[in-house]
């Protein structure tokens, strides 16, 4: 047993349980849903070992370090946080049926890395600029932030999604397992507000790491840049609703946004911008 084959059973666990989260809201079975948020927990429990054993190989190799330190690792941790907060979130909204979203991009990230090139996906040596105490630090922040944007994009996606359709149609099509549009507003927020705090110590702990590494806090680097653009974006939706009072389709709009700036800060600035950060497409 390895940590690659835990990672690959991990990654058809997602889509297991990706399915079984649209099976209970298809099918209007609340059962189904609870056995998905156990699907997912055990999904989670096996990518937790399977993480914790690519760590250790690491150290069996003679270059010990945390497995944050590529893009397959990256993909790989980033799908683990996200799981771990939506289950924690989910269990303290009472409300399941909006699992598919988290556990279908938790998948889609795990096939992607399962595709990657073994150049890639086997373990390495740390290059002279992540040989830091703030990978751990900078990379778990940021992650936090980014899982928690993912989650607050499928909650603005059902929120525009109930608008569009109406409540009684919707009660009536999924049996009121779906929350209703205020309370989808709300969850939107805190999930906002919770990965803007994050990604802000992301950016913080990023730049202490720069000045160690290269001299300097900040260097517009493209990934530095993106990084302030998502941050701006986010700042707004929350600026929006504390002063403007804004609220509904304008909040979940920006949001959107916000999540497709994530999306090429985390992926386009690594293949199409080159940069200090481009040792993450390697």
């Amino acid at each position: 047993m390895n940590s690659s084959i835990l990672l690959g059973i991990t990654t058809f666990a997602y889509l297991l349980t990706t399915s079984i989260y649209l099976a209970g809201v298809t099918f209007q079975k609340p059962k189904l849903l609870a056995w998905a948020t156990r699907s997912g927990v055990l999904s989670l429990l096996v990518q937790t070992a399977g993480i914790g054993l690519r760590w250790k190989e690491s150290y069996d190799l003679g270059f010990g370090h945390a497995p944050l330190s590529n893009l397959y690792e990256s993909l790989v941790f980033g799908s683990w946080i996200l799981v771990l907060i939506y289950v924690v979130f989910e269990r303290k909204i009472g409300h399941r049926a909006l699992g598919f979203v988290p556990a279908g991009i938790a998948f889609l990230a795990m096939a992607y890395a399962s595709f990657s090139p073994d150049v890639v996906s086997k373990i390495q040596p740390l290059v002279p600029a992540l040989k830091s105490n703030w990978l751990i630090a900078h990379v778990i922040t940021c992650f936090m932030g980014y899982a928690a944007f993912a989650i607050s994009f499928g909650f603005s996606l059902a929120y525009l999604w109930r608008r569009r359709q109406g409540e009684r149609a919707l009660v009536v099509l999924s049996a009121g397992l779906i929350p209703e549009a205020r309370e989808l507003d709300e969850f939107n927020y805190q999930m906002v507000l919770f990965g803007f705090f994050w990604l802000s110590i992301g950016i913080i702990t990023g730049s202490v790491w720069a000045n160690s590494a290269w001299g300097s806090y900040w260097s517009w680097d493209p990934k530095e840049t993106w990084s302030l653009i998502t941050w701006l974006i986010y700042a707004a939706v929350l600026h929006a609703r504390a002063v403007r009072g804004w609220r509904g389709p304008r909040v979940a709009w920006l949001s959107v946004v916000g999540f497709c700036s994530v999306l090429f800060t985390y992926f386009g600035v690594n293949f199409l911008l080159s940069g200090l950060h481009s040792y993450a497409a390697k």
